[in-house]
């Protein structure tokens, strides 16, 4: 016969795993530059509640490739377009198309992906 210790540590380890199942679905997005063919692309890539589930990059729906685990590739100049100026991240969702229902999260960018990159005549780097 199991003791009430270890019947009540048995549901506490149920319920933490239980809980914890729907924060690894919902994991926040991620993003890499990629090479795509002579320009410079941004792949972000991320999970979805259904396959069903339309991906939407700063309000912009976008075709993705994948299942529940998707990703995306977008030239960099498409976000630029969509992003304000100086962005560090941008805002990827996820939702069913018929509704109004939709998960938000944010994905990191690279940085200095949209940042303001000024001309230099030289650089000198020392070693110490």
């Amino acid at each position: 016969m199991i003791s009430m210790r270890k019947a009540a540590l048995l549901v506490g380890a149920l319920v933490a795993v239980t809980g914890a199942t729907p924060a690894l679905a919902n994991a926040a997005p991620s993003t890499r530059l990629v090479s795509c063919g002579e320009a410079s692309c941004l792949m972000v890539s991320g999970e979805r509640a259904t396959t069903t589930s339309e991906v939407r990059v700063n309000g912009h729906r976008v075709d993705v490739q994948g299942n529940r685990k998707w990703h995306v590739s977008l030239p960099v100049e498409t976000v630029r377009d969509w992003s304000v100026p100086f962005a560090r991240r941008i805002e990827v969702s996820t939702g069913d198309p018929l509704t109004s229902e939709r998960q938000v999260r944010h994905a990191i960018l690279p940085i200095g992906l949209l940042g303001h990159v000024p001309d230099l005549a030289s650089l000198v780097i020392t070693l110490h």
